[in-house]
C-alpha cells in the first residue's frame, strides 16, 4: 500500500510521526519500536544552549491525561548535531527537528546552525515566552508569529513549520499571521496551559489530555480551502488508521 505523503515540499513514506517532546530524540524508544516504521521523528525541543528544564517533580497524572512542567530541558543545539542527529540518520525516516527559544535571536541561532546539517523540516515552537515582550509567548500574538516567522526563515534552508499553541481566542488568527511570514506548515499542539498569575509557562504545567480534536480539526476547516496542500497537520494521537489526519476522524 503506497502511503507515501508530501507534507511542505519533503515526501514522506507515511503519515505518522511522533509530538515533540514526547519521544526525546529518538534513541530513548529505539528499543521498542523500530524507527523505520515512522514517517518522520520528530525531536525534542532543542536550544541554542543548553536548559535544565524545571526540578522534579515535575509530572501528575490526573484524570484522561497528565499535567506537565517539564520547562523544555534539552542538550543545546552544539550535542544534538554531535550526537542525536546521526543516530537519526541511521534509520529510513524523516528528521523533523523542533526548536524552542527565549528571543528571536535564539530560535535564529539554531537555525543557522542547522541549516547544513542533514535534516529534513525545522519545527519552530512559538509556545515559548517572549524574554523581551514581557514573557508573553510567541505563539499568543499574531503579530509576533509573523515577526518570528519571518526571522527564522532568513536563516533555515529546511521548509519551516511553525507549532502553534491553542491558549489564544482564534488560532487560525495565528495560522495566517505565520503563513504570511512564509512557513510552508503549520502543527496545532494539544497541551493546554495552566497559566498562573505570574504568567511564567515554563514554571507551571500544562495539561495534555487524551484528544487535542478540536484545535487541530478548526485549524484545517476554518483556514484553507487546500488544507492538503497547505501543509497542516495536528497532534492529538493516533489510535487508528482514522486518526492519520490529526483526529478528523470523519475522513
Amino acid at each position: 500500500m503506497n502511503m507515501k505523503v508530501n507534507i511542505a515540499g519533503v515526501e514522506w513514506k507515511n503519515p505518522v510521526t511522533v509530538a515533540s517532546g514526547t519521544f526525546g530524540s529518538g534513541a530513548e524508544f529505539a528499543e521498542f519500536i523500530d524507527l523505520n516504521r515512522l514517517g518522520a521523528v520528530t525531536t525534542k525541543g532543542v536550544a541554542n544552549v543548553p536548559w535544565p528544564g524545571n526540578p522534579t517533580p515535575r509530572v501528575a497524572e490526573v484524570y484522561g491525561g497528565m499535567m506537565n512542567a517539564i520547562g523544555l530541558q534539552n542538550p543545546g543545539i552544539d550535542l544534538f548535531c554531535e550526537r542525536d542527529i546521526p543516530f537519526l540518520r541511521q534509520y529510513d525516516t524523516k528528521i523533523i527537528v523542533n526548536v524552542c527559544g527565549k528571543s528571536a535571536e535564539d530560535y535564529c541561532e539554531v537555525a543557522e546552525r542547522l541549516a547544513d546539517e542533514a535534516v529534513d523540516m525545522l519545527e519552530i515552537n512559538i509556545s515559548c515566552p517572549n524574554v523581551k515582550e514581557g514573557g508573553i509567548a510567541f505563539g499568543q500574538s499574531p503579530k509576533s508569529a509573523e515577526d518570528i516567522t519571518k526571522e527564522v526563515k532568513k536563516y533555515a534552508k529546511q521548509p519551516v513549520i511553525m507549532k502553534l499553541s491553542p491558549n489564544v481566542t482564534d488560532i487560525t488568527a495565528t495560522a495566517k499571521a505565520a503563513q504570511a511570514g512564509g512557513c510552508r506548515g503549520r502543527r496545532s499542539r494539544r497541551g493546554i496551559s495552566d497559566q498562573h498569575a505570574d504568567g511564567d509557562e515554563d514554571r507551571y504545567p500544562s495539561a495534555d489530555f487524551c484528544s487535542g480534536e478540536p484545535d487541530g480539526r478548526r485549524l484545517r476547516s476554518s483556514h484553507s480551502p487546500n488544507r492538503r496542500a497547505d501543509g497542516i497537520s495536528g497532534v492529538p494521537g493516533c489510535e487508528g488508521s482514522d486518526h492519520r489526519y490529526g483526529g478528523d476522524c470523519q475522513r
